[in-house]
């Protein structure tokens, strides 16, 4: 893999480049040998903690320090927090997020909210899209913890991802502003940089989607490896 050769650091994509399915992929041990050791997981995961996302790795029988563990999810909860201390939030969104959420100091509640948090949640529901699309329409900043429609699931299934249920609330708001958190946007490659102290010419980012892997790849000047079918 003389990918490899000439870095410092790899950024590996989760889904569809490591595991699909909670089984890891056919090439993840080799692509994780090849990094030396020298690698971060940075995840458009939206649904599930790093503690979380480290015990499924390792039930794949994947090894990663959780402090290399970069999700969209938390990163999205994290930004809300730093930059609005005690801000009143509506999520759509797992209950580790939301838990993550409380503990940060942000108050949960569908009224009046400060800001609307999309990410996977898998109650997603009628109600749930009514009053999130309310609560934009009425002035809370709407952020998307990921773009992502889909993520490849086992046997050429698809898994419905955060962009998928944004796009719903869109549908319904109209085109409004809004803020996304997870690839192919900056944040996550700069997080799992800053992890590796890397710089992007000295960086690998190995994924399977070269929509959000490939293309914040390339608007960082990051070298991009295509795994996957």
């Amino acid at each position: 893999m003389h990918e490899f050769h000439d870095i410092d650091g790899t950024l590996f994509d989760l889904d569809g480049t490591l595991i699909s399915g909670g089984t890891a992929l056919p090439w993840a041990h080799d692509l994780i040998e090849a990094s030396k050791g020298r690698f971060a997981v940075v995840t458009n995961d939206a649904e599930h903690t790093a503690e979380e996302i480290l015990s499924m790795m390792q039930d794949a029988g994947l090894s990663v320090p959780r402090e290399m563990i970069v999700a969209a999810g938390v990163e999205a909860v994290r930004l809300v927090a730093e930059e609005m201390p005690g801000a009143k939030i509506t999520m759509a969104a797992s209950r580790s997020l939301r838990s993550y959420a409380e503990t940060l100091g942000l108050h949960l509640t569908d009224i009046r909210p400060d800001v609307v948090l999309i990410g996977r949640d898998r109650q997603f529901s009628y109600d749930t899209l009514s009053s999130t699309a309310n609560a934009v329409l009425s002035g809370a900043e709407l952020i998307i913890c990921n773009p992502d429609r889909t993520h490849p699931g086992p046997e050429g299934t698809v898994v419905p991802e955060t962009g998928a249920l944004a796009a719903s609330i869109l549908a319904c708001t109209g085109p409004v502003q809004h803020r996304v958190i997870g690839k192919p946007e900056p944040g996550v490659f700069l997080a799992g940089m800053r992890l590796l102290g890397t710089t992007p010419k000295r960086t690998l980012m190995v994924g399977d989607n070269p929509e959000t892997d490939g293309k914040g790849a390339a608007g960082l000047q990051i070298n991009f490896l295509k795994v996957g079918c």
